[in-house]
């Protein structure tokens, strides 16, 4: 009977562990938009939820590529400054040199995808660690973007390009374009990890290198791969970012890596690689989207803001310790 017992206790406690990794992250996001919405009458108006979007969908495809890092055991500093750098850099080719948004966008996604491949470079080929290679170029990218700027902005880049305004203004369904672009980015993304040898690589380098290794898998190759799809990602987020606000400083994005790191280990992605999903990543980020936009409507500080989404990582890192051991 008493052995009956712990059996039936020892299921249903692997049961309820179940249903949290399948739909805790959902419920989170649930009731952390719940208890803003009795909050604040605001919260769920058509407008806010679009603006939460909006916002979610930059800082979003920006995890995303973090994603691909963290899931090698690696890190990416330099995800806001090749914002900063690649939307400055293409504000420019639109407003001053006006260039056609048809040769702007597809030249701007090279230039993020090149600075991404360099800090792949250094972390495969020169062997620097994750850490310190992406903080050199972290530095390195925003300064190039404050003395191409002389610290000035760039403004009214959507009265160039009607392009540009309608990724802004433009919405299906009442869904924005913005939030489509990510819906779209996010579904190749869940396939290329998924559905794909390279995926399989991805997670094989980031749970066991050595392993991999002697497994044939090209482990400066998929490295490379991973931050290339960072700064790819980061240059994509420069555009939705300069099309949003109609205008690019050259401190744009700054902070930009503690949103997309707290997306992704909020989304269940391990700090140590090999384990998570883009899924979670995409609840990660709304999550925190959520939490700005809320906070704002509250009018917390800024300040305040800062540490609250300090201490959200923390929780996030400390359990994914515990589910780690």
């Amino acid at each position: 009977m008493a052995e009956n017992t712990v059996i039936l206790t020892n299921s249903k406690n692997f049961s309820m562990k179940e249903f949290y990794e399948k739909y805790g992250l959902i419920l989170i996001l649930l009731m952390i938009s719940g208890f803003f919405g009795i909050i604040n009458n605001n919260f769920f108006s058509l407008y806010n939820i679009q603006n939460i979007f909006k916002q979610s969908s930059i800082n979003g495809l920006i995890a995303f590529g973090m994603t691909f890092v963290i899931l090698l055991g690696c890190i990416d500093l330099t995800v806001g400054s090749t914002l900063a750098l690649v939307g400055y850099l293409a504000g420019i080719m639109l407003v001053t040199l006006q260039l056609p948004i048809i040769i702007v966008i597809p030249v701007a996604l090279a230039m993020g995808t090149t600075l991404g491949l360099v800090n792949g470079i250094l972390v495969s080929k020169i062997k620097l660690q994750p850490f310190i290679a992406t903080l050199i170029t972290m530095t390195i990218y925003r300064g190039i973007t404050l003395i191409i700027s002389k610290g000035l902005p760039i403004r009214n880049i959507n009265n160039v390009s009607p392009l540009m305004k309608y990724i802004n203004r433009g919405e299906i369904g009442k869904l924005p374009i913005s939030m489509i672009i990510y819906l779209i980015i996010f579904g190749v993304l869940w396939f290329i990890l998924g559905k794909t040898v390279f995926g399989k690589h991805l997670y094989a380098t980031g749970g066991n290198e050595e392993a991999a290794r002697l497994s044939t898998v090209p482990i400066n190759k998929i490295k490379m791969i991973a931050y290339s799809v960072s700064g790819f990602l980061s240059a994509l987020a420069g555009i939705l970012y300069i099309s949003r606000y109609n205008s690019i400083y050259p401190n744009a994005g700054q902070g930009a890596e503690l949103d997309a790191i707290a997306a992704v280990v909020i989304g269940g992605t391990s700090m140590s690689g090999g384990k998570g999903k883009i899924f979670g990543t995409l609840i990660g980020a709304l999550i925190i989207g959520i939490l700005n936009n809320g906070l704002n409507l509250l009018g917390v500080s800024s300040f305040y803001q800062e540490v609250i989404k300090g201490l959200v990582i923390l929780l996030a890192v400390v359990a994914d310790r515990k589910k780690t051991k």
